[in-house]
């Protein structure tokens, strides 16, 4: 209890000093602060790209493509192929007619809002079908497009984030016009980072002739992608992959995630570094401009062991100050920005929203009190071994 009352005086008598290191505690707050703000961010971007892409993907659903095919984009199935999925094992029926979506997947340049240039947008031509299998899809604005004709529903992240896709306007791919004519939302999926069109229409303007690049459709149970797996393995005519949906966006999405982490956390690591050696010199010029007081303490029976917690306590205290103002500017910046970048499998835009959640800022904490401790660890060391005899002669 002794300790623990001496802890608390010298702490309370070093926070009233601060102001006498008002530039070297300046110096640490802000180097903890960007530490946290940066760790944030990079963490936010890498798991809202990766819950976007997870959002889509459902169990009870599955995406057939070619066999060996890394993505749609380099699919193809022929429209026997695609009947042969339909009528397989496994695939839900509505009454006589299978729950499923053959789809055809392009990719156009449309440029963006925010800075005029050119991005790579997914065009997904999609049967009837399509909201069936998507139970999380539906036209919030506008109506759904008429089959046979060129017309588009936009998703809402690819509305906001590029030109011309408002309703009731007309955009140019190639040689043709496309209008808009109605807005979905799709839980915030990857989903809404597309454009839709009639699959028969896309076929035509892109000459794809009768050639699909995959098959959507909804299961009669999760369990049942063994039985649609089986049947399909053993089917000559047909060589697929089956997926489920969740398994199929996992697998797009770990890449682009990995990179974020591999490119972020070595910066995250540097500006970490910087903010301990910051913390260090933070508390060693405290340690410096208050040797006559310790020396003092120390003469009036404070025991070592309170100087160096409550220097450890000073540090951390300096820390957590800056990580909270580092976790507050990232949730005011961040949270809730819409970005796009390049799914380097699909070779398209994938729009996403930050969300710096409260486990984030948690994290970000635990890190800012990380470096509090080391960056108070050696200075305070130094203040409990000062003899009382020297710290009076150094002043």
């Amino acid at each position: 209890m002794r300790t623990i009352r001496q802890v608390f005086a010298v702490t309370a008598l070093n926070l009233r000093n601060l102001p006498q290191r008002l530039a070297s505690s300046a110096v640490a707050v802000v180097g903890v602060g960007a530490v946290v703000l940066v760790f944030a961010a990079v963490l936010s971007m890498a798991e809202s790209l990766q819950r976007t892409m997870l959002s889509t993907g459902a169990d009870d659903a599955a995406v057939v493509m070619r066999s060996g095919s890394t993505s749609e984009l380099n699919s193809t199935l022929l429209n026997d192929q695609v009947l042969i999925v339909a009528n397989a094992p496994g695939v839900l029926k509505d009454g006589d007619r299978p729950v499923m979506s053959a789809e055809l997947y392009v990719v156009t340049d449309i440029r963006k809002r925010s800075n005029n240039t050119d991005a790579n947008v997914p065009f997904r031509g999609v049967q009837a079908g399509a909201f069936d299998v998507r139970d999380n899809v539906r036209i919030t604005e506008g109506r759904m497009f008429e089959p046979g004709k060129n017309e588009i529903v936009v998703g809402q992240a690819a509305q906001s984030e590029f030109v011309g896709l408002d309703i009731g306007q007309s955009i140019r791919f190639g040689q043709i016009e496309w209008a808009v004519v109605g807005t979905f939302e799709a839980g915030g999926s990857v989903s809404e980072s597309e454009l839709w069109t009639d699959v028969r229409v896309l076929q035509s303007a892109y000459r794809r002739g009768n050639s699909f690049q995959s098959v959507r459709v909804r299961l009669e149970s999760p369990e049942s992608i063994e039985t649609l797996r089986q049947a399909l393995d053993e089917d000559p005519r047909i060589d697929p992959d089956v997926l489920t949906e969740r398994d199929y966006y996992s697998s797009q999405s770990q890449g682009l995630v990995q990179f974020i982490k591999i490119v972020g956390y070595p910066l995250t690591i540097l500006m970490a570094i910087g903010a301990v050696f910051g913390a260090l010199n933070s508390m060693y010029s405290s340690v410096s401009v208050r040797g006559k007081e310790i020396a003092t303490l120390r003469a009036l029976g404070f025991g070592p062991t309170a100087v160096l917690i409550s220097t450890i306590v000073e540090s951390v205290l300096l820390a957590l100050v800056g990580g909270l103002l580092g976790g507050l500017l990232a949730y005011l910046v961040f949270n809730g920005f819409q970005a796009s970048t390049l799914n380097g499998v699909s070779f398209s835009q994938v729009v996403f929203n930050f969300a710096v959640t409260p486990e984030l800022l948690g994290q970000g904490l635990k890190a800012a009190l990380a470096i509090g401790v080391a960056g108070g660890l050696f200075p305070a060391v130094r203040a409990a071994r000062l003899p009382v005899a020297q710290a009076l002669r150094e002043l």
